[in-house]
């Protein structure tokens, strides 16, 4: 009572407290937003333009190599037609010095390769000593060198994806062509060298084909083709991409799905072009890394200030403490009424084990009306049957006669169906447990319900799994939960103008019954499982059914629990354990 009086300050306090905190996070969040928009814009832009500016200088260094190498081989086939040895073989025709002849200039001049071809386009002499004696009448060297008089380039596909670089001349004395020589570029080094970069770069003749490239498939494509040949990024991978890679600027194309810079310039050789692919990684990275830095400073100052803002609390840890003291007083206090609570528990559970035979007892003679009906239907259709079987015998008809006294047996197959099950229902369950499907458990308790359900226009509707779904449980005391269930839902709809009761079984980790009517619902969840508690009329029930079938849920390892549902009614759903493939092995 001495703390009642400053409980309205205090409270006045802690909401003024928790306002000026709200505000100052709202502001610092706001300015911290702006920051790191603000640098990311700028640091993007300006480690953009160096990481372009960059890239055009690796463009400039590639295209003076090739340059060089492409001027250095071009004078190689000149010197090599006015050779006088060369001449002279050709002219006597004999080889045997030219092929080592040919060698000692490739180590002199560091060509690719080079070959010496007669008047027919046979290979005489080689620094490849294999392609000796091969036929190139048809190869563009050849045929293009041999009607020019200066020296040939020529871009010839190979077998596999590529192209061979070659400058031919033909070898002529006193204007009579005596053969061709060839001397190959070797611009594919470039290529392995780039291969070795992050950058994926190629180069394109005049026309767009691609010519050398990092990636072997763009070979001999134009450059469009080649670029799809790679999978273009899907809608959603572009909008992870654009939420994760924030810190970049809009890509110029998309390579494996990777958002690159394109970057180009033009080769000073017959209008080819060498075009390089950077990614932005290293963009990201930098830019990313100040982001962080700043992010984790904001944290940090945004940590001080409720640090800051929150020492006030420390002065109310001794009011914490001493309300402390006194929960664990009640405490202790609540756990020994549990402990009485659970004593008397325990006493009730022996009483509800004798009182859960009364409840079938009763529930067996309100049943007994409805399954005299049922038993009266099949008599008088034997009777029926009887009188036209006797009709036909007279009249010699024995055949006939037989299929009445077939439909008899059927009926009384279907009398000894509907007491079998009024015997199993007033039997007592015992202790024993064994596998049970719960679909069939579903079944039998809709059939023992039949004459009740068959008395008022009522609404079942089932969902059952196509597998079994097996419990270990007491069959007969787990009807006897369903039974009740059902015959709760059934009292829950009497007013009800459309009744209806829904059965939904399914199975997971746990097998799940959902027994759902659209009744009045229950007013007091808290008390619906309490022994003695009912909503119904004097005389109409004890209050025992639901407190009995959570017992029983109870023994078999469950758990039964009741809700209103959303759209009116009551739900009531048992919880029973799986019985495994390894425990139905074991049992």
């Amino acid at each position: 009572m001495q703390d009642a009086a400053p409980e309205p300050e205090m409270k006045a306090e802690n909401a003024g407290i928790s306002w000026r905190l709200k505000l100052v996070v709202l502001l610092l969040v706001i300015f911290g937003a702006v920051v790191v928009l603000v640098t990311n814009r700028w640091l993007s832009e300006r480690f953009t333009e160096v990481t372009r500016n960059r890239a055009e200088l690796r463009l400039a260094l590639y295209s003076g190599n090739m340059i060089s190498e492409l001027q250095r081989t071009s004078v190689v086939p000149l010197l090599l037609a006015r050779d006088p040895e060369l001449i002279g073989a050709l002219t006597r025709k004999e080889y045997s010095a030219t092929s080592a002849r040919l060698i000692s200039f490739q180590s002199e001049i560091g060509a690719a390769s080079i070959i010496l071809l007669d008047a027919e386009g046979r290979i005489v002499g080689a620094t490849n000593r294999n392609q000796l004696g091969a036929n190139l009448r048809s190869a563009p060297q050849y045929i293009e060198a041999q009607r020019a008089k200066d020296t040939i380039f020529t871009v010839a596909p190979r077998e596999t994806p590529g192209f061979d670089f070659t400058y031919s001349r033909a070898v002529r004395s006193d204007n009579q062509v005596l053969g061709v020589i060839v001397v190959a570029v070797d611009l594919m080094k470039y290529e392995r060298a780039w291969a070795g970069l992050q950058d994926a770069v190629l180069v394109t003749d005049s026309e767009g084909t691609v010519l050398l490239a990092t990636e072997p498939r763009w070979r001999g494509l134009p450059l469009a083709r080649a670029l799809e040949a790679r999978d273009a990024p899907s809608a959603i991978r572009r909008a992870l991409q654009g939420a994760a890679d924030w810190a970049q600027e809009p890509p110029d194309a998309y390579l494996s799905g990777e958002a690159v810079m394109k970057t180009e310039t033009r080769v000073a050789f017959r209008g080819w072009r060498i075009i390089t692919y950077t990614a932005y990684d290293s963009v990201r990275e930098r830019v990313n890394g100040v982001i962080a830095l700043e992010i984790m400073g904001f944290a940090i100052l945004l940590a001080v200030t409720f640090y800051m803002l929150s020492r006030r609390a420390w002065s109310r840890s001794v009011t914490y403490q001493r309300e402390s003291a006194e929960l664990r007083l009640l405490n202790a206090r609540l756990q020994r009424e549990i402990a009485e609570r659970e004593k008397v528990q325990k006493n009730l559970a022996v009483a509800e084990l004798t009182l859960a035979q009364s409840s079938k007892l009763a529930a067996l003679g309100e049943m007994s009306a409805a399954v005299s009906h049922e038993l009266n239907q099949p008599l008088a259709a034997m009777k029926t049957y009887l009188a036209g079987a006797r009709l036909l015998l007279q009249r010699k008809r024995p055949e006939e006669a037989l299929s009445s006294f077939q439909r008899i047996d059927d009926l009384i197959d279907r009398m000894g169906a509907i007491t079998r099950q009024l015997k199993s229902y007033a039997r007592k369950g015992g202790e024993a447990f064994e596998p049970v499907d719960l679909r069939n458990s579903v079944s039998n308790a809709l059939a023992m319900m039949e004459p009740q359900l068959k008395a008022r226009t009522v609404r079942i509707t089932r969902t059952l799994p196509r597998t079994p779904v097996m419990v270990m449980a007491d069959r007969i005391r787990l009807e006897q939960v369903i039974i009740n269930l059902l015959r709760n839902a059934l009292d829950a709809t009497k007013e009800t103008r459309q009744p209806q009761i829904d059965l939904l079984l399914s199975a997971g980790e746990t097998a799940i019954l959902n027994v759902r009517d659209n009744g009045h619902g229950i007013k007091e969840l808290e008390n619906v499982f309490e022994p003695f508690y009912t909503t119904k009329k004097p005389g109409e029930g004890v209050g025992l059914g639901l407190a009995i079938s959570s017992a029983i849920v109870t023994d078999l390892g469950g758990r039964l629990t009741a809700r209103n549902a959303d759209g009116g009614g009551a739900v009531f759903e048992m919880q029973l354990p799986i019985l495994t493939g390894e425990a139905r092995a074991a049992e």
